[in-house]
């Protein structure tokens, strides 16, 4: 295990697992995203708007690098359907060297569009 600081896992709930999906491919194709797990099923209660809500969601799970948070915040501005996106944001501690090394190249600057 190797300290992992430079990589993150960013949670994102969405309504549908069609727009889980939309986003997982844009994040894994621009390069954003090395992998992104679509958790279908997640019960959520909270309050909007003043109104306590119970929804079913889909919970997306992101492993990227710190410094693509920007942009992904920006791409799931633009493709989320939500009227305010959940992005959260946790900094990965350790990680087993070869995997947060494929990370890294699938995350490539040379390489994304």
């Amino acid at each position: 295990m190797v300290s992992g600081g430079k990589f993150h896992l960013v949670f994102s709930a969405t309504g549908s697992r069609k727009n889980a999906r939309k986003i997982a491919q844009m994040l894994v194709d621009r390069r954003l995203a090395a992998c992104v797990n679509i958790v279908p099923g997640v019960q959520s209660l909270f309050r909007w708007k003043g109104k306590r809500r119970d929804e079913r969601e889909c919970l997306i799970l992101i492993k990227t690098r710190k410094s693509l948070l920007p942009q992904i915040e920006r791409a799931l501005r633009k493709y989320h359907a939500y009227e305010l996106p959940e992005l959260i944001s946790l900094p990965l501690g350790k990680g087993s060297a070869l995997y947060l090394e494929w990370i890294a190249q699938s995350t490539s600057k040379s390489e994304r569009k």
